[in-house]
């Protein structure tokens, strides 16, 4: 009797259609896939995330404040290194086939009111760490270093004299930039200034 029973049921098992099995809620979860550059496909999933909090070590601590000095110190001056860049090109178109010194004294002279009327006041504001940005920035800008840029326009004795104050100051005219080495953060925060405020190098 229980061997006919069995068979009976292995039959209706047997016979019973597939289309009509039942599933549950949880028998397919629908996972994430990578797809492999060999081709295989691999169920993936996605952890939430989480933060972890730390206290910063002395020495992070000292890179992200220089970091944001440096950061706000360009912010202030760029603008003045492109003011600057602007005038030097604009003395440079105009002198270049005036032979007469005078009338290349008055060219650089008007120029140089213009530059004074606008930001004169302003840049007497900054500190010398600022002024040391700003002469990085314009060196950037124009390809010459304010030494050079003084000796060309105002003469040698002028250079010498404000390389002497800058030098009271601890500072030097013939600031340089290297944005590859030396000031390879500081050219990194610039193409951030860029962006922001749509300059074009």
């Amino acid at each position: 009797m229980k061997f006919s029973f069995i068979l009976i049921l292995l039959f209706l098992i047997g016979t019973y259609p597939l289309n009509a099995q039942t599933h549950g809620a949880d028998d397919t979860i629908k996972v994430h896939g990578y797809i492999t550059t060999e081709g295989d496909t691999i169920p993936c999933g996605y952890y939430p995330q989480v933060f972890v909090y730390a206290k910063m070590n002395p020495k992070w601590k000292k890179y992200w404040v220089e970091w944001t000095r440096l950061r706000n110190a360009v912010y202030v001056t760029y603008p003045y290194a492109k003011a600057a860049s602007m005038t030097i090109n604009q003395i440079n178109a105009r002198l270049v086939n005036i032979k007469d010194e005078g009338e290349r004294k008055a060219i650089i002279h008007s120029k140089e009111k213009e530059l004074r009327q606008a930001f004169e006041g302003k840049i007497t504001q900054l500190s010398i760490y600022q002024g040391k940005v700003l002469m990085k920035l314009i060196h950037r800008e124009t390809g010459d270093n304010c030494y050079e840029i003084i000796k060309e326009y105002k003469g040698g004795f002028n250079a010498g004299f404000w390389q002497s104050v800058a030098f009271i100051f601890g500072s030097s005219l013939k600031q340089s930039y290297d944005a590859n080495n030396e000031d390879k953060v500081m050219e990194q925060i610039v193409k951030d200034v860029e962006k922001m405020y749509g300059y074009k190098s």
